[in-house]
């Protein structure tokens, strides 16, 4: 056959069947620099191209200078319009075999042993950068017991990986580095709940729930009349904890914190029942001091102070104590709230301890008023300056911040929910009148009225007006405009001050490759 530019040329060679001799490659579209490009047609095609008038020729079929890529590129945009061969005319000048893939036609001058590499640079055969491909899935994510954002960590569900239930397995390998993808928890055995938080870090200052248990274990029940823990209370505390122990275990934890607080503080057999703890779940817990437990319960609220607040008292009623916390804020506000407590007190009445004394069942209005003005004594002997302006009224920058049970079930009563959702109440303002609202609400409900809320329930019922005594105490000494609901608390707490101790969320950290055994 014979290319009216090139002369003759070989007859049949395969579109992509590898290097001819003289080193020309065969790949399909691949022409080389300086030839003329056509279009996968038969020799006779050509003929018929080259016998048309030069005016409706296509000119990237002549011998055109310039590079490759530039020629290219304006064939393709220029196809559609290209008046040089009609169908009819390609048509005709095919050979009559239907099934049959027609040669390409290669230069005989092409340099041998060149080969243009596909793509160079990234870029894509019209020289636009190529798109990132998408991100994949990888193994690492699993789903969590708890609603949390995405983002899971497999590895860490598939099961125990360090001999028996024994705190010591949890605990960092000498040397270890703490990186954000590791695991961290927190137990918080209170007088009236058992609390388990595992977390992951994510932002600065932030954490995502992995796993997480409650349960209302009344622990102090009976403590503020014998001092001791009763048998049934240590039998139902030691049986959440076997819940949370198995919880533990089923985790890569790097580090953890358990905690006891009031109940086992103040009983006389405490020391005894943590040792039985030890024995029957392999969970060492500590007991902690009032002054330790106000500070976690400020820094687990930390997140709730806006930028805009300069001072803030923040109370946590407990089943056996009150933590409150007066914190004030200047211009160099540091990355630890607690940082700046200013005065702090823990009363030595809870929920659990005051419904006791004055009866949780059947709360008239001046049984409400006995015990707001028992806390309110306590709280006089608390040495703190006021927090009120020159007009004696609450600032502006100043607000309360309420974390327990009993602040938000007065939020959970508010919204009228449906269920307890601590989405919708972590985080809610609740203006002075309508905590007064709330309060003034369950006085008027009988004991059987506040169980059948499903927001209170029959374990809250004899607790809840106990609880908002303190709080009426406590919005008595420190008038406030609106209170801030914080559904968080020790566990919280105890969770950001470890990411903070390990520098999980320091800046510019490179994370190292992922090459543990599994």
């Amino acid at each position: 056959m014979t290319d009216p530019d090139r002369g003759s040329k070989p007859s049949s060679e395969g579109a992509s069947t590898g290097k001819r001799k003289g080193g020309g490659s065969r790949r399909r579209g691949k022409a080389r620099k300086g030839a003329p490009k056509t279009s996968g047609v038969t020799d006779s095609v050509l003929e018929v191209v080259a016998a048309q008038p030069h005016a409706s020729r296509r000119p990237d079929i002549e011998e055109a200078e310039g590079p490759v890529r530039k020629r290219k590129r304006r064939r393709r945009s220029r196809s559609a319009q290209s008046p040089s061969v009609s169908p009819e005319t390609v048509s005709s000048a095919l050979p009559a075999q239907p099934d049959a893939v027609a040669p390409v036609a290669t230069p005989g001058d092409a340099k041998p042993g060149k080969k243009r590499r596909r793509n160079r640079g990234g870029r894509g055969p019209q020289g636009r950068p190529l798109a990132p491909a998408a991100p994949t899935q990888t193994a690492r994510s699993a789903p969590a017991a708890v609603p949390a954002p995405s983002g899971h960590n497999t590895h860490h569900a598939q099961g125990p990986r360090r001999g028996p239930a024994a705190n010591e397995r949890f605990r960092p390998q000498p040397g270890a580095e703490p990186w954000p993808d590791d695991l961290y928890a927190a137990l918080d055995l209170g007088t009236n709940n058992c609390r388990l938080l595992i977390a992951q870090p994510t932002r600065p200052g932030q954490f995502r729930v992995v796993d997480a248990f409650s349960r209302i274990v009344r622990l102090g029940e009976g403590l503020g009349s014998h001092g001791r823990l009763s048998a049934e209370a240590m039998d139902r505390a030691v049986d959440a904890l076997k819940v949370c122990a198995a919880k533990l275990s089923g985790r890569d934890i790097r580090r953890m914190r358990l905690i006891a607080t009031e109940a086992c503080r103040a009983a006389e057999n405490g020391e005894e029942f943590l040792s039985r703890v030890l024995v029957e779940t392999g969970l060492e817990l500590e007991i902690i001091n009032r002054e330790t437990e106000a500070r976690l319960a400020v820094s687990g609220c930390s997140s709730l102070v806006g930028r805009e607040a300069r001072s803030v008292v923040l109370f946590d009623i407990g089943g056996g104590s009150s933590e409150i916390a007066v914190i004030s804020i200047g211009e160099n506000r540091s990355s630890r709230l607690a940082n700046h407590i200013t005065h702090w007190t823990s009363l030595p009445v809870g929920v659990v301890t005051l419904s006791e004394r004055h009866g949780g069942q059947h709360v008239t209005p001046e049984i409400f008023e006995a015990m707001t003005r028992e806390v309110e004594g306590m709280l006089a002997r608390f040495d703190c300056p006021p927090l009120t302006d020159t007009s004696g009224r609450p600032p502006e920058d100043f607000h309360l911040i309420g974390t327990s049970g009993t602040v938000t079930t007065l939020a959970g009563v508010h919204l009228d929910l449906p269920r307890y959702d601590r989405r919708k109440v972590d985080g809610l303002w609740l203006s002075d009148d309508e905590v007064s609202a709330m309060q003034a609400k369950l006085l008027s409900w009988d004991y059987e009225g506040r169980a059948a809320n499903p927001c209170i329930g029959p374990d809250r019922a004899d607790l809840v007006l106990a609880g908002c005594a303190i709080l009426e105490a406590i919005r008595r000494r420190w008038p406030s405009n609106r209170m801030r609901v914080a559904d968080r608390g020790l566990r919280e707490g105890l969770l950001t001050d470890m990411m903070a101790d390990d520098g999980v969320w320091r800046r510019n950290r490179r994370r190292p490759p992922y090459d543990r055994e599994r």
